[in-house]
């Protein structure tokens, strides 16, 4: 609960609540990282920001790096009133008995059973449960029930872009992405770097209880496009091996931000080359074109 005058802390803590909520959904990783660094420039903060959003409002907080529009907003509103509606809207979202309802074959008894009898909350711990053997000691869920959960969620998390499509209103024309031949040069460019080691590692909180600091990542900038570039780390991903193959491209421009994932392709014409999934066409007209 805030105080009346919420310190720096308090308010960089409402910040890293909604990054990790955005995390648990999948959202867009440059919207998680833009709150971590916006409760990173709060903490560090040498003077109150809770003074400076009294006197100035939010333009003052505008002026203050990492700190944009939205997230000003969100601050304004916190020291204002000691709440931040989208905090409580990402918790009403991911409340886990409605979360777990939206992975098919899990309806409201297993849900229920899910939270109370594992005690998890989110579907990253739900997909963990899912392959280590704990979902299936379940009531409900025999053999073929865990492989439909395990092959929904690898879905799930892996199609937070279209998700983030559905949202916007519609699937985005060819213009609004970065050319195939972009991607894949980018791609190329992060393998690279990560294979010499001179690339920043983060320690990913999926899949990783010693907390070690693997996940090598780039920002780059490339025909006018943002992008940050990291190995994947989904479930999926982890269980065929692929966790030094598959590489995760997020992108934005103008407001627009998605993703693509670039694989070595197994079979075909393209066997043995780089390919960005869901645009396998382009990927062989790159090459084709030389």
């Amino acid at each position: 609960m805030a105080t009346k005058r919420p310190t720096n802390e308090e308010i960089a803590d409402v910040l890293e609540q909604i990054a990790d909520l955005l995390e648990s959904q999948e959202a867009n990783y440059f919207r998680i990282q833009a709150y971590r660094d916006g409760a990173d420039t709060v903490r560090t903060a040498e003077k109150s920001i809770t003074e400076l959003a009294r006197k100035g409002g939010e333009e003052a907080l505008e002026k203050l790096p990492n700190i944009g529009k939205g997230i000003a907003g969100v601050i304004s509103e916190y020291v204002r009133s000691g709440r931040s509606d989208l905090l409580e809207q990402l918790q009403s979202e991911s409340g886990p008995e409605t979360l777990f309802q939206t992975v098919p074959g899990i309806g409201e008894k297993l849900a229920r059973r899910i939270v109370t009898e594992l005690d998890i909350s989110t579907l990253e711990e739900l997909e963990q449960a899912a392959h280590n053997g704990r979902l299936q000691e379940l009531e409900g869920f025999g053999d073929e029930t865990v492989r439909n959960v395990q092959v929904s969620l690898a879905g799930m998390m892996s199609t937070a872009a279209q998700r983030s499509r559905r949202r916007a209103g519609g699937e985005k024309t060819p213009q609004e992405q970065p050319e195939a031949a972009v991607l894949l040069e980018v791609d190329r460019a992060y393998r690279r770097e990560a294979k010499a080691g001179r690339l920043h590692k983060i320690a990913p909180r999926r899949f990783n209880p010693e907390g070690k600091a693997w996940l090598p990542v780039l920002h780059t900038e490339r025909a006018g496009w943002d992008f940050t570039a990291l190995y994947s780390n989904t479930a999926l991903a982890h269980k065929l091996d692929k966790t030094g193959d598959w590489v995760v491209l997020y992108y934005k421009r103008n407001g627009e931000e998605d993703q693509v994932t670039i694989v070595t392709e197994t079979r075909g014409a393209l066997e043995g080359k780089r390919v960005v999934r869901g645009r396998e066409d382009e990927s062989r007209d790159y090459y084709r074109n030389g």
